[in-house]
């Protein structure tokens, strides 16, 4: 059975295609690869996350507050209608990740989902999880935001199966087809040559990975790929409206106006001497 119930530390780092070539083949002396890695092919992670109408979720996410959550459906490559997919709710608390997830027919999560409803249950399915799904559910007003996709290469420490480390990269986004089934194309997220690598441990990493990460001058970084494709979806609209916008011109507006001094229509009867004050 998969693991359902993940507690355990994510660290983040980004590298190019050199770099993750040269960090890959000194760890395959300590890690051993996943079972669908096994013929140096990658598999690809799809994801539909939901959000408020407004983005509540992934706004608070990025503001960083001590607790945050994400709901997600994620599929292994493109799922057909009644294929099993996993619903997951991720939490992150003081830095600890919190990862549940139950098993479902596609059909079953996207049903979930938009009535909050469970789906009768059936061998195979975490009640407990589904529980705590539901509840997430009442709480907010949830509709499918985002689709993203990548591709992965997987590893496991040989000593100790707690320790994961997982390589991505083609990571892609689109806001439009929002279903699991209709394919994995998308935008480009980052730069070509880009790698996401994600240490994941229960505990500390290893004496002999902080030596190997310091030897490669590899820094920890904040990258949430719903982040920041929710950042690259702002900017995209700002983008837009400014080219619908025409821009704005600044016009002189001054404190007060002169009036207008209009000619008399009848002729003068000043003095000579009252001239002559007026003139000095």
């Amino acid at each position: 059975m998969a693991i359902e119930v993940f507690n355990r530390y994510e660290n983040k780092y980004l590298m190019d295609t050199t770099a993750f070539h040269k960090l890959h083949d000194r760890l395959m002396d300590y890690m051993e690869l996943d079972a669908y890695n096994k013929n140096n092919q990658f598999y690809s992670i799809s994801n539909l996350y939901y959000d408020t109408e407004h983005h509540s979720l992934i706004r608070t996410s990025l503001s960083k507050p001590k607790y945050r959550e994400k709901l997600r459906v994620r599929a292994y490559g493109v799922p057909e209608g009644d294929a099993k997919v996993y619903l997951e709710l991720k939490k992150k608390v003081f830095g600890l990740v919190n990862k549940r997830r139950t098993a479902l027919k596609l059909h079953e999560a996207y049903e979930f989902v938009r009535t909050g409803k469970p789906p009768a249950y059936r061998e195979g399915m975490n009640r407990q999880v589904i529980a705590e799904i539901e509840y997430f559910l009442s709480r907010y007003e949830l509709k499918p935001m985002t689709y993203l996709a990548y591709d992965r290469i997987a590893m496991f420490c040989k000593g100790n199966r707690d320790l994961r480390i997982t390589f991505d990269t083609n990571i892609r986004s689109r806001r439009h087809d929002l279903g699991l089934e209709l394919g994995d194309h998308g935008e480009q997220l980052m730069e070509s040559g880009q790698w996401l690598m994600e240490v994941k441990a229960e505990k500390t990493v290893p004496v002999w990975l902080a030596k190997l990460l310091a030897e490669h001058q590899m820094y920890r970084t904040s990258f949430s790929k719903y982040g920041n494709e929710y950042k690259k979806s702002i900017r995209h609209a700002n983008r837009t409206l400014s080219e619908i916008e025409p821009p704005a011109t600044e016009t002189y507006t001054p404190a007060f106006v002169v009036p207008e001094i209009l000619p008399s229509s009848t002729s003068s009867t000043m003095t000579t001497e009252e001239e002559r004050i007026v003139s000095c």
